[in-house]
């Protein structure tokens, strides 16, 4: 059984930071066996490895390297045994039983038993700051029944939850990291696939397979470092010269990696470009207006210009071909500018109106085409640049109510849908739900998933959402890593890229 202490101070990390140059985090860390397979992850850091604290969807890409939920979900979205090797609900829906594999464990040797699945629930609903609360609300009641079987009482009936507890919602944190748990932010100790032996903040993280893993047989990588890509325009030559094995790469790399003869993996994904909105701040709290911008967005163009091609449009938070898709909503609002011009008449602006679009540093050259195409209707656009920080703190201090943003689907469809439009949302910046709304949710949710009518009371509420509320969807994209043919056995995951059968060769 091993046992790994715990991270070095933050301050240790910060003088570390100083030390840090070229390619450094792509080095073995210190004392690593020379022949232990190592993998560098060009991809981003997390905004906390806290679970329960950290704010951006993608973070949850870090955040499985270290956790492991009570489900997982496979290649085709849908949830399979993680931390629990089985589930079953009541008759009526409202409570569903986890049965606990007896080998789930902590990367300091200790069990994963019901008791910390039960703190790890409570902690994440009732925790001032946590930015899962508006997903745990519905649990009423967490019973540790005996050590490895818990139930998981819900306020109503609720089918989501295996697919819930497949992510950031219910991955399960050593219990023994709560008497300092603002530690977690830097100091992950989870039940995952590895575990976090060195961390830089904005430079690096270096970690080693967790032997406690209960899938640890399928993970063929010894040290994996997650570095960020500074630059995108060096992906390509950081993976062709062997500073990255991996890395993400944006559309407008892809031709060049072909160009070098890297190896391609496009894969789709729950991720949408996606204008971020607050319907009580004129005018945006006129739908006519969001309408309007709408109408006025030519989305093939916004593809075609800056994504080279590599997305598709979309009114809605889902892709096409996804389960929540609603295809009614499909060219919802066509581009058509004189259709704009006069739903802002009607709106109160027959002369055009002035709006302040906020942006990070990233998308600069999406948001001056949105610029371009907006004013051919009379919406004339100021670019407000932020730190990428400032966006992602947007969603908790709401301090911009236009933003040019991409949306990560969660692992459950309607748990997607209360995080962009339920009242405690992060992308919900109005914090207002319309009653039909919530109807419309609750009614998907009651309804078990293999139920004939599930596929359409989703999309149903799909549709509400779009209709009702101010986010506005421009298109969907795919997630694309580039590598070398040493590494192999990358899978087309839907949801979080995950590692288990990846090899590196030599």
């Amino acid at each position: 059984m091993t046992s790994r202490p715990r991270l070095a101070s933050f301050a240790a990390l910060t003088i570390a930071a100083l030390a840090f140059t070229g390619c450094a985090a792509s080095q073995n860390p210190s004392g690593a066996d020379a022949d232990a397979t190592s993998l560098t992850w060009g991809w981003r850091l997390p905004t906390s490895w806290d679970p329960v604290t950290s704010t951006a969807g993608w973070d949850t890409h870090a955040l499985a390297l270290v956790y492991d939920g009570l489900t997982q979900l496979n290649t085709d979205g849908e949830p399979v045994p993680g931390l629990a090797e089985s589930w079953e609900y009541n008759d009526d829906g409202t409570a569903i039983t986890f049965h606990l594999r007896d080998d789930g464990t902590f990367s300091d040797g200790t069990p994963v038993t019901a008791d910390a699945v039960k703190l790890n629930l409570e902690r994440g609903r009732d925790q001032e700051n946590s930015t899962l609360a508006g997903q745990l609300r519905i649990i009423t009641a967490v019973d540790a029944v005996d050590e490895y079987t818990v139930t998981v009482h819900l306020d109503q009936a609720d089918y989501q939850v295996p697919y819930l507890f497949a992510g950031k919602t219910g991955f399960i944190v050593n219990p023994t990291a709560f008497d300092d748990v603002a530690s977690l932010a830097t100091q992950p100790e989870g039940a995952g696939p590895f575990a976090l032996t060195e961390y830089v903040p904005n430079a690096h993280a270096t970690l080693e397979k967790n032997d406690e893993y209960w899938n640890a047989d399928h993970i063929f990588i010894d040290e994996l470092s997650v570095v960020p890509v500074a630059d995108d325009a060096t992906a390509v030559a950081g993976v062709t010269s062997g500073q990255w094995d991996v890395s993400l790469i944006p559309a407008s790399q892809a031709q060049g990696a072909e160009t070098a003869g890297l190896q391609i993996e496009e894969i789709k994904a729950l991720t949408v470009r996606a204008l971020d909105v607050n319907g009580t701040v004129a005018p945006f709290d006129d739908q006519r207006v969001l309408q309007a911008i709408s109408h006025a967005t030519d989305r093939q163009a916004l593809i075609d210009t800056t994504y080279f091609g590599h997305g598709t449009p979309n009114w809605q938070p889902f892709p096409d071909g996804y389960v929540a898709h609603n295809d009614d909503l499909d060219d919802l609002y066509a581009h058509d500018v004189k259709a704009a011009k006069s739903l802002l008449a009607e709106a109160g602006y027959p002369d055009g109106v002035d709006i302040t679009l906020t942006l990070g540093e990233d998308d600069t050259a999406l948001a001056e085409l949105l610029q371009a195409q907006w004013a051919e209707a009379g919406i004339r656009v100021t670019l407000n640049v932020q730190a990428s920080a400032a966006i992602s703190q947007n969603y908790v201090q709401r301090t911009f109510p236009f933003v040019l943003d991409s949306f990560s689907g969660r692992q459950s469809p309607l748990q997607a849908l209360e995080v962009l439009y339920g009242p405690e949302g992060l992308m919900n910046l109005g914090r207002q739900t319309p009653d039909e709304l919530t109807a419309a949710i609750d009614t998907a949710r009651a309804t078990p998933t293999d139920d004939p009518e599930y596929a359409q009371r989703l999309q149903d509420a799909v549709e509400v959402g779009v209709t009702l509320q101010p986010n506005t969807f421009l298109f969907s994209w795919p997630r694309i890593l580039i590598h070398s043919e040493r590494v192999t056995g990358i899978q087309h995951w839907l949801d979080v890229q995950r590692w288990e059968d990846v090899k590196v060769e030599g």
